[in-house]
């Protein structure tokens, strides 16, 4: 049974769309990671190994654009209700950043919050979005192919 799923979910039409979903989802506020969904096409159809890529970080570049907005959002509201801005030394060292501070948007943990807040501090949202993509493509690129090429024995039954 779990063979036949997976077998499924390794086709094309099945496995871009999964990851797509996946990536986009662990990119909002959600945990979940999607490099598990990413290496396990791949794995088990090594020639969907660039279309996996670029499926991912799309879904991922938009999902953390989702959570830009969100951030955005939020702001807003707190602004709305209590009348002042929120400063700290976090929101200080993202401000000096600017936009190039989403490249960091692929680290675990802090890479979803920080989109949020990019959001929150109205940083250009393109630029960040570019950023977002760039950092996001070269995680999974890093990602899986150090999990195909560097580490090859270690998921292997």
């Amino acid at each position: 049974m779990m063979a036949s799923v997976l077998a499924a979910l390794a086709l094309p039409s099945f496995g871009l769309s999964t990851v797509f979903l996946i990536s986009f989802v662990s990119a909002t506020l959600i945990p979940l990671g999607s490099e598990p969904a990413v290496f396990g096409l791949v794995k088990l159809n090594p020639a969907m190994f660039w279309p996996a890529v670029f499926v991912a970080t799309a879904g991922n570049t938009l999902g953390g654009a989702v959570t830009w907005w969100m951030g955005y959002g939020a702001e807003r509201a707190v602004e709305k209700i209590t009348h002042k801005r929120i400063e700290g030394r976090a929101l200080d060292w993202l401000k000096r950043f600017g936009a190039k501070a989403c490249l960091l948007s692929w680290l675990p943990v802090v890479g979803d919050p920080l989109c949020a807040v990019a959001g929150w501090l109205k940083l250009p949202f393109w630029p960040c979005v570019l950023y977002m993509a760039i950092g996001k493509f070269l995680r999974y690129v890093t990602m899986t192919a150090a999990l195909l090429w560097v580490f090859p024995g270690v998921f292997t039954p």
